[in-house]
């Protein structure tokens, strides 16, 4: 039997990456997937990929930071799936710059996706998981959410006080038998990383004792580990997957 057998899961930041990434591993243990992303194109592709798997998907384009948008999105998953076993919060973007030179929009921008989006998706879903009285939350934090990083002022904020927030759900939710936990990837081959600079990419290298960044798939299969049964009794915990770049 798969591991995530007749399970339903929905995914935020589904369209590409880690969040893709995660459907798809997901959809391969058997579950159905929801895959939410900003746009129409980017969660309809990854649906069709999810059915192309023999599992039920269904697509919807949420801009997370809009409490109005994330009601209405959660809504109408309900009323289609009938209930959600397992939440992955891991839509998230970057603003970087110095400190100095941010702007006050760039730092709400990463602040409402990465922050307050995950407050507003687990908000408008606990509720019917505390009814179930089960339940699997994983939040997608960062090793720069324990670490810092120059020109990451606000990304680090989001990523650290999503910890923070993954920490206190776990004390709140867990008498009804839903877990949540954080996952913290290092440096991950994404269309996020493809941006650095070669001497950038060059000197991240020398941070992680492994030597090469991970994969997308490293990710999944964590979440799959604390979505699954495995995960039981695993909560408020952050697992990092970063080639010991933070041991």
């Amino acid at each position: 039997m798969k591991q995530l057998e007749n399970q339903i899961a929905v995914v935020t930041g589904a369209g590409r990456g880690i969040g893709r990434a995660i459907a798809l591993k997901f959809a391969a243990e058997g579950a159905d997937v929801v895959c939410v992303s900003r746009t129409t194109e980017n969660s309809e592709k990854v649906a069709a990929e999810v059915r192309a798997l023999g599992r039920q998907a269904w697509a919807h384009a949420v801009d997370v930071a809009d409490a109005a948008s994330v009601n209405a999105a959660a809504g109408k998953i309900l009323a289609d799936c009938g209930r959600v076993d397992i939440l992955v919060n891991n839509a998230g973007v970057t603003r970087d710059g110095l400190l100095m030179r941010m702007s006050d929009a760039d730092w709400d921008t990463v602040l409402d996706t990465n922050l307050k989006g995950a407050f507003l998706v687990t908000k408008a879903f606990n509720r019917a998981m505390l009814k179930q009285r089960a339940g699997r939350i994983i939040n997608i934090t960062s090793v720069v959410g324990l670490i810092g990083n120059a020109g990451q002022c606000n990304y680090a904020a989001s990523k650290a006080g999503l910890i923070g927030f993954t920490q206190s759900a776990a004390r709140e939710f867990a008498s009804r038998g839903i877990t949540v936990n954080a996952i913290a990837p290092g440096f991950t081959e994404t269309d996020m990383t493809s941006e650095l600079k070669p001497e950038v990419r060059a000197q991240t290298l020398k941070q992680i004792p492994l030597g090469c960044f991970g994969q997308a798939e490293d990710i999944a299969n964590a979440a799959l580990y604390l979505a699954a049964a495995s995960g039981r009794y695993v909560t408020g915990q952050v697992l990092t997957v970063d080639g010991g770049m933070v041991m």
